[in-house]
């Protein structure tokens, strides 16, 4: 059997900024790009600190998920990348209200940067039923 990769594109997520996809959707598994916290209509960044920008990138990834046929509840890993660990908490606060049932395995990170100066951005993989 041969899979074909299907770029996934919203119009209700930021544009990628370069050369990526939002998402790639391959058989029934959707790849995600990492999200911030920009605006999708004006692409400024929202929020002044990690749980206004976490809420945000969960708005993002959601968009994503939709256009490709999935949602939150079907995401199975993620990736947080965090400008420092002493935003963790706060970050999961949020993040756990998202995903308060069979949350996915993740692993979180520090970076010394992100683009845009985000404080946090998250990638997903995720399933389509």
């Amino acid at each position: 059997m041969i899979l074909m990769h299907q770029v996934v594109h919203t119009d209700k997520a930021p544009a990628a900024v370069g050369p990526y996809s939002q998402a790639i959707r391959l058989g029934n598994m959707i790849f995600s790009a990492g999200q911030v916290a920009l605006d999708p209509t004006q692409g400024v960044l929202v929020g002044s600190d990690v749980q206004a920008q976490t809420e945000q990138v969960f708005k993002n990834l959601q968009a994503v998920l939709t256009a490709a046929g999935s949602d939150l509840s079907k995401v199975v890993k993620t990736t947080v990348f965090l400008t420092t660990m002493d935003h963790f908490a706060a970050m999961n606060e949020v993040y756990g209200r998202h995903f308060s049932q069979n949350p996915p395995a993740r692993s979180t990170v520090a970076v010394c940067a992100l683009p845009k100066a985000a404080l946090v951005e998250i990638e997903v993989v995720a399933y389509v039923d």
